[in-house]
């Protein structure tokens, strides 16, 4: 169904669809955190996918030219980008912890395309993994 996340959620009865998807937008509304718990109120799974400002070219491009990196999936300067919300995939597992979500499955998704499965506790945890390698990220969720 679209519309505005940050402001149509709300009219929605709770569990009223098997599953929703927001992709490539979490990060793009104004509070996160109320449209995620929304989903997690309307549907009985929900799917958000999202970049991932962690990944390995993003802190690169920043360290070495000292300005808000552009990417192929983050191709905006950083006056005109509808991203509000920069996070990166270890942030957003941080994020369905504090709505009470259980992440049924994570996949990382490489920069050609290809998404591998992931361990979401893999993210927090140490410098290497997902969090540095993987361009975006798909979680499959449900209230815990």
């Amino acid at each position: 169904v679209p519309g505005d996340a940050d402001t149509d959620l709300a009219d929605y009865p709770a569990q009223v669809f098997d599953a929703v998807i927001l992709s490539q937008t979490i990060q793009a509304t104004e509070q996160p955190m109320t449209v995620l718990n929304h989903l997690l109120r309307i549907g009985r799974r929900t799917a958000v996918s999202l970049p991932n400002f962690g990944y390995w070219k993003v802190r690169a491009a920043l360290l070495a030219g000292g300005r808000m990196p552009r990417t192929r999936s983050l191709d905006h300067n950083w006056y005109d980008t509808p991203n509000i919300h920069l996070c990166t995939l270890a942030d957003f597992v941080d994020l369905t912890v504090a709505c009470g979500a259980t992440i049924v499955e994570a996949h990382a998704l490489a920069e050609n395309g290809h998404a591998r499965r992931m361990d979401p506790r893999r993210l927090t945890h140490g410098l290497l993994g997902p969090n540095l390698f993987a361009q975006g990220g798909v979680f499959l969720l449900k209230k815990a």
